[in-house]
């Protein structure tokens, strides 16, 4: 059965719909703030962040850490999944 993950928070859902029906601990507007969104990537065994080059084994971890190249500047996001 596929897994659909959230590019904010990296928590996972057996469907999009209830994967998006979700807050999001980590959402860009606040803590609870938005629903979940679709990471559009494939499954992999590590991921990369968008901005800094960081790694981790999975989205969750990456999206943990606050990101030294973010676009709203240095520390003032979370790393970003790149697909």
């Amino acid at each position: 059965m596929p897994k659909f993950y959230c590019q904010y928070c990296g928590t996972y859902a057996i469907s999009i719909q209830s994967l998006t029906a979700r807050r999001c601990v980590r959402h860009p507007l606040g803590v609870n703030k938005g629903n979940c969104a679709l990471y559009e990537g494939s499954e992999k065994s590590e991921y990369f962040c968008k901005f800094c080059g960081c790694r981790a084994p999975s989205i969750q971890s990456l999206t943990a850490r606050r990101c030294a190249r973010h676009p709203a500047g240095v520390n003032k996001g979370n790393c970003a999944p790149a697909l």
